[in-house]
């Protein structure tokens, strides 16, 4: 009996990743993930899965970020009752992403009926808290490096993929096939996370592809970072900052407390992280010590180099703090969450300044800033940007095409293929090209919904 793939997400796009792996009348998905970005692809979250969820044994999480997880609720609400295999740093972001993730859900269906924007009537969440929360009681972890067997006759383990707490790439044997999945790479110098394991020996190898087109820039995010916050505090403007909650957020804070503990920002400039999603991430870096580069001291200072923003009324009052400040909230493509209040009270100042840090996926609001967009549209209607955008380059936590590339080298054999996925097409079919022409491997970009037998 064969080993089938089939690409449910990720194929094509950057978001949604979904891999059915078929064999011998059973099956499991590798990753959950919600679709983000143009409307097209957000779609496909409410499309039902060419397969039922109650026929899916089981599903292996790579890492909590919600393009990989945030199908999850959905699933089990919809009659997937199999178990959830996920580090444990996987399982503790996860507790903290999904239930926000059904929160904001409602939050934006409740916020659209009251404005009358939604072409939908009345608007409804995919999915809602008290679904995200039931989900999670299908999560059972297992340590890095250590063989499982989520369904009977197939193993599975995970290793490190950097990126961030608890990410993983994961080896999954079956019918005689050994398929490694990359998971979201890291990078090898990033001032936050461990660089990622050496690849083991496969059959196949699925790899993402985010930044295959692409090499990240010498310049450190300090020295990128450093001067963007000067010029806007000198003008006396804010800087609102959209930040993913589990990573981006962190590295950003870390970041500050260094730029402020070496006299490059003053102490006295306000800094607010208003994301309660990104403040429970933060804490756990201190519960996951040894997972990451920074001590115990460090997890302290970047803690404490905020002002945590919990609740509403309290986001709500960042606004009436005069002078300059930094705002850090969620999302990191602006594509929901209390980021989008911030933007919309800072949008039209040229004293202000949006910073974005990390990849923009197409069709986000992130991406049309980054492109230099003069108006964005947020809660049905559409607003100036006079503000300053900057786009940091350097803050990524994604691998870039060299490092990809030396990762794929890094295997004890050349696979027999392998799949480039979650990237955009660009992206994607050079990173292919790049794999075809330099090390001489089979390699494709599959499309959406295809299966391919390995």
């Amino acid at each position: 009996m064969s080993v089938h793939i089939r690409f449910l997400g990720g194929a094509g796009t950057v978001t949604g990743s979904k891999y059915l792996v078929e064999h011998d009348g059973q099956s499991l998905l590798v990753d959950c993930g919600l679709f983000q970005g143009y409307k097209q692809l957000r779609l496909r979250n409410r499309d039902p899965l060419p397969v039922l969820p109650n026929h899916i044994g089981a599903v292996l999480l790579t890492h909590a970020h919600l393009d990989h997880s945030g199908y999850l609720p959905l699933l089990a609400k919809e009659g997937f009752h199999g178990k959830v295999w996920a580090t444990p740093a996987t399982r503790d972001l996860a507790q903290i992403l999904l239930p926000d993730s059904g929160h904001i859900q409602e939050e934006d269906a409740a916020f659209a009926n009251r404005k009358g924007f939604s072409k939908h009537s009345p608007a409804l969440p995919l999915y809602t808290e008290s679904d995200a929360l039931q989900s999670l009681k299908l999560f059972r972890t297992v340590p890095m490096h250590q063989p499982f067997e989520p369904l009977k006759g197939w193993t599975a383990q995970f290793s490190g993929a950097g990126h961030i707490l608890g990410a993983a790439s994961l080896l999954l044997e079956v019918g005689g096939k050994r398929i490694l999945f990359s998971g979201d790479l890291g990078r090898p110098d990033d001032a936050l996370m461990l660089a990622p394991d050496a690849p083991p020996a496969a059959d196949v190898v699925v790899c993402e592809s985010t930044y295959g087109d692409r090499d990240h820039p010498d310049e450190d995010v300090l020295a990128e970072l450093a001067p963007a916050l000067q010029r806007v505090a000198a003008r006396g403007g804010s800087a609102v900052v959209p930040v993913f909650a589990v990573g981006r957020a962190q590295a950003l804070l870390h970041a500050i407390a260094e730029l402020k503990a070496s006299g490059q920002l003053p102490h006295s400039l306000p800094v607010y992280l208003d994301s309660p999603m990104a403040i429970h991430s933060t804490e756990l870096f201190a519960r996951h010590l040894g997972e990451h580069r920074l001590n115990a001291a460090q997890c302290h200072a970047m803690a404490l180099v905020a002002k945590m923003t919990r609740t509403a009324d309290e986001s709500k009052a960042i606004a009436r703090q005069h002078g300059p400040k930094v705002i850090l909230a969620a999302s990191g493509m602006a594509t929901g969450g209390r980021v989008l209040h911030h933007l919309v009270q800072h949008l039209g100042d040229h004293r202000n300044m949006v910073l974005l840090t990390g990849y923009q996926a197409p069709g986000t609001r992130g991406a049309t800033l980054a492109n230099g967009g003069t108006q964005l549209r947020i809660h049905g209607q559409d607003l100036p940007v006079r503000a300053e955008v900057v786009q940091l380059q350097s803050a990524s936590a994604h691998a870039d095409a060299g490092q990809l590339m030396a990762w794929l080298r890094a295997l004890p054999q050349p696979p027999r293929r392998v799949f480039v996925t979650h990237g955009d097409m660009e992206a994607s079919d050079r990173l292919r090209h790049r794999i075809e022409a330099e090390l001489r491997w089979q390699a494709l970009v599959p499309e959406h919904g295809s299966t391919w037998a390995v």
